[in-house]
């Protein structure tokens, strides 16, 4: 029975190829060897960005202006909001004001001590009236610094109603609206960078071993392009649920178009294995059957074969072909002469 559907299928494959013109040649032979290959573990995987924050308020105020909306695309130091400063320049304002008073005490201080220190080798002070002029010397100098911190606090409290974007990318997510009072700690904006990207997946324990002795992992793009990354990052515990390691897989700067949220494929290697390519050109296919001509005895005998993946002119056979069989590398070539006989 298996015998007679395959001659009903040669049949069918010669009639359907009358019409073709091949050269009237000798078909050359191809001698099948198994080679050891790379056994690859394929998995999925998610990219996401590797710079990716939400913004918070740092002070109190009112939001006066926005500037950006979800999706739009902002540049390192553009300003994102802006938040009422009066009550923020006033603190601002009396910070400088005991600053500069601070500054004059310590000033006259210091001025007292040093001529104190002149006036003592002659006695016409007191070691006691020495030693208050040094202590004042150093406490107004305390005093400075501490003026001067005040200042710095209220200069930053200032800065907090501007917010700018900490790095260029997308913001994701707007949390606030014009006229709205904002308390310190409420959520502004969410964003990402474009700049720095990685692919996140869950490796089976299974395959901890290999990833960690052979730690480069082939990622490939729904286009078919594929990116190769040698940095990857491999959790050192498990999910409590699935058992699996996380993976994250930072990828080099590409030409590309990965954007974050991308389902893509990764693969690394797990070991190697046997097996059998020949050329794609010495398979006949016709609907679900494919073939290829086996030379035995210097007679070619249709035989069938099941195939795995394709690959530079080569195709992988997974059944039906031993090491040291020879095959006609022309198929279809092979149908043609003999139909012509």
């Amino acid at each position: 029975m298996y015998q007679q559907l395959l001659n009903q299928a040669h049949r069918l494959l010669i009639g359907s190829l009358l019409l073709l013109c091949y050269p009237t040649m000798a078909a050359e032979l191809f001698t099948v060897k198994s080679q050891n290959e790379p056994q690859w573990v394929n998995i999925d995987a998610t990219i996401e960005a590797v710079d990716q924050a939400t913004l918070s308020a740092q002070t109190s105020g009112r939001v006066v202006k926005v500037n950006f909306d979800t999706n739009d695309y902002v540049e390192k130091g553009n300003v994102l909001l802006e938040i009422t400063s009066n009550e923020q320049g006033a603190q601002l304002a009396i910070a400088e004001a005991e600053v500069l008073k601070a500054q004059a005490l310590y000033n006259e201080s210091y001025l007292t001590a040093q001529r104190y220190k002149k006036l003592f080798p002659k006695g016409a002070i007191s070691q006691g009236q020495l030693d208050q002029a040094e202590a004042a010397e150093s406490t107004n100098k305390q005093f400075v610094r501490a003026a001067q911190a005040s200042l710095k606090k209220a200069q930053e409290s200032l800065d907090y109603t501007i917010i700018k974007a900490p790095y260029s990318g997308v913001v994701t997510q707007r949390l606030v609206e014009v006229g709205e009072t904002i308390n310190p700690g409420q959520p502004l904006f969410s964003g990402m960078s474009l700049n720095k990207l990685r692919a996140v997946a869950e490796i089976p324990q299974r395959y901890l071993q290999a990833i960690k002795d052979n730690p480069e992992v082939v990622v490939t793009l729904n286009n078919g392009k594929q990116i190769l990354s040698k940095d990857i990052t491999l959790f050192n515990y498990a999910d409590l649920q699935t058992h699996a390691f996380k993976v994250r897989i930072n990828l080099p700067q590409t030409e590309q178009v990965v954007l974050p949220g991308m389902w893509v494929k990764a693969k690394f290697v797990s070991g190697q294995r046997e097996i059998i390519t020949i050329p794609t050109t010495a398979v006949l296919t016709n609907n679900e059957l494919t073939a290829v001509y086996r030379n035995v005895n210097e007679k070619p005998v249709l035989t069938q074969v099941r195939l795995g993946n394709e690959d530079d002119g080569y195709i992988e056979v997974l059944a039906g072909l031993q090491n040291n069989d020879q095959i006609y590398t022309d198929a279809y070539q092979k149908l043609q002469m003999l139909e012509s006989k």
